[in-house]
């Protein structure tokens, strides 16, 4: 489905044609600005494979985001989304924002799912859409940024607690955050890396 080369396009800026098979989990980081603010995200790439499922289901426990990505040349690829889905949410926090992405837009002529049916589950599941080319490196980076800033925006509201790290976010040091609404101390919050 291409989701290695999709953090490999967003954190190198590179493509690999050729790319093995990711066994356990692979892991990549980039720093980013959201509303000002540098934010570091750290994305854990995990194997799709039946043998992997135990372990990758970890990793959804602290996690602020995660992305779901089909091939939208391989129809079988998009039919397991729900099954995807339902393991998210079941490992996961309540609140934790799900981008869909349909991978490898660079190959429309050989198109079996089309962006309206992406953009239907997605609506119809709460989740972001978006249709990338890890390839060319269309919208990569906008997929991920579009993710980060829901997330930033779910701290900015107080939907997430940054204190509490079932949230998957950690606190920076040296900047700090607008106030969120339900705080009751007043005080502000530090900044945080996320994702």
């Amino acid at each position: 489905m291409g989701k290695s080369c999709l953090l490999l396009q967003f954190t190198d800026k590179r493509f690999q044609p050729i790319h093995d098979l990711t066994i356990g989990v692979e892991f990549g980081a980039r720093s980013i600005q959201v509303d000002n603010k540098t934010i570091k995200l750290q994305i854990w790439d995990t194997a799709g494979q039946e043998s992997f499922r135990s372990i990758t289901r970890s990793y959804y426990r602290g996690a602020a985001g995660a992305l779901l990505v089909y091939d939208i040349t391989r129809r079988d690829t998009f039919n397991h989304l729900s099954r995807w889905l339902e393991e998210a949410r079941q490992n996961s926090h309540q609140d934790m924002v799900i981008m869909l992405i349909g991978n490898k837009s660079d190959l429309s002529q050989r198109r079996q799912v089309t962006a309206e049916e992406g953009e239907k589950f997605a609506k119809d599941n709460g989740m972001i859409f978006s249709e990338t080319s890890a390839k060319t490196a269309f919208h990569v980076e906008e997929a991920f940024i579009r993710t980060a800033q829901k997330i930033y925006e779910n701290i900015q509201t107080g939907v997430y607690d940054v204190n509490n790290e079932i949230y998957g976010i950690k606190k920076g040091a040296n900047e700090t955050f607008d106030r969120p609404v339900n705080l009751d101390n007043g005080s502000d919050v530090e900044r945080t890396t996320c994702c």
